[in-house]
């Protein structure tokens, strides 16, 4: 889709939404269903994805693991807020790639020591992006809106820490 494309449909939602306060409604329900083992099939109203746990946990792998799909809804999630931000201020974009990445103790999920979280530590996101007709300050503008309007960033900054690192190429 051209930034053109982008830039309108983001104008014309921004405009109808402006009319209407609130804006607030219900997100699509993601079910997670046992299939065998630790494997699930996670389906919602655009299709299936299947997860499973690594082989250290006696599983056989078949599947992607939850917290990947964590990383991976953060990274897309915050990309497309970013790419949404740079079309509505009419920059193309040449590149955007945006890498998360943390960190987990195993030890917190098997419950062998209470004092050590489950939870991923050292959450880290870092993006990658370059354009022709935008200068350095304004790229990293650009994606510091994108992460402070990321539906999933700031869901995870409303329950504990997480860092940017933007490299501008």
């Amino acid at each position: 889709m051209a930034v053109d494309q982008i830039r309108d449909a983001v104008n014309k939602l921004s405009e109808t939404l402006a009319g209407a306060p609130g804006g607030a409604g219900k997100d699509t329900t993601a079910t997670a269903t046992l299939r065998d083992g630790l494997a699930f099939e996670v389906s919602g109203p655009r299709g299936k994805v299947q997860t499973d746990m690594p082989a250290a946990i006696g599983e056989a792998a078949a599947g992607l693991p939850p917290a990947w799909l964590l990383r991976a809804a953060l990274a897309s999630c915050t990309a497309s807020v970013i790419a949404m931000r740079a079309a509505s201020l009419g920059v193309k974009l040449d590149t955007l790639e945006v890498s998360v990445d943390s960190e987990s103790n195993i030890r917190g999920m098997l419950g062998l020591d209470e004092k050590i979280s489950a939870g991923l530590g050292g959450l880290r996101m870092q993006v990658r992006i370059g354009a022709a007709n935008a200068d350095v300050d304004q790229l990293r503008e650009i994606v510091r809106w994108g992460d402070a309007h990321s539906p999933i960033a700031c869901t995870l900054r409303a329950g504990g820490g997480s860092r940017l690192d933007v490299e501008v190429v």
